[in-house]
């Protein structure tokens, strides 16, 4: 597949864009908490997390569940009311959060899960807020960042043409100071979806996984 012409996506990141498109549906996600999180902090002992990028909630909703503590932060207003309200069940155990993630800072050394999925920016803001959320997480505590791979761009998935956008588990692990991390996991699994015009389609997917030693 070729890409002639990136888009421009100055737009993209900003809370006006993502407000209108939560606006635009009842639901932009599926519900269901990603697949990556539940296989590698399924069997993980609960405590507290932070979830960024979180949408509609179901990734915090879904911890918050299991007996976590979970503050899920979103650039978009809309959605972190339509999180709060699906996750009033279990409201002790959830805080939501408004915020613009490219300034945003997380409190220091305080969560036992950062967790980040497909949350995709330019290569310098990408790795400033890979840095930020690693920053987040206490010793013994985990980083789980999950993104969309670079050969999607190969596929017809319809991924934005912004090849720097897209990331490697090696660009993740290359923010971490390697004295300090132990890497659990660094994969590029591969899954079958189906492309904006309907056809199944092979794409992968970004998965790094790392302990702060303690």
């Amino acid at each position: 597949m070729t890409h002639e012409q990136a888009p421009d996506m100055t737009d993209f990141f900003s809370q006006e864009f993502w407000d209108e498109r939560y606006r635009s549906t009842t639901a932009v996600w599926s519900g269901d908490p990603n697949p990556h999180l539940v296989e590698e902090v399924a069997d993980v002992t609960p405590g507290s997390a932070l979830d960024v990028g979180s949408g509609e909630g179901a990734d915090a909703i879904w911890m918050a569940a299991r007996g976590w503590s979970v503050t899920g932060v979103d650039v978009s207003a809309v959605a972190v009311e339509r999180a709060a309200e699906a996750g009033a069940g279990i409201a002790d155990r959830t805080t939501w959060q408004q915020a613009d993630i490219l300034s945003w800072e997380p409190p220091a050394r305080r969560f036992d899960l950062v967790s980040a999925h497909f949350m995709h920016l330019p290569g310098p803001a990408r790795e400033a807020l890979h840095r930020r959320l690693a920053g987040a997480v206490r010793p013994g505590g985990r980083l789980l960042v999950v993104g969309h791979h670079p050969s999607d761009l190969e596929t017809s998935a319809g991924r934005p043409n912004v090849p720097d956008m897209l990331f490697t588990p090696d660009q993740v692990a290359a923010v971490l100071d390697a004295g300090e991390w132990e890497i659990l996991v660094s994969a590029t699994p591969s899954r079958e979806t189906r492309d904006p015009e309907g056809r199944p389609v092979t794409v992968h997917d970004t998965v790094l996984h790392a302990v702060r030693r303690a």
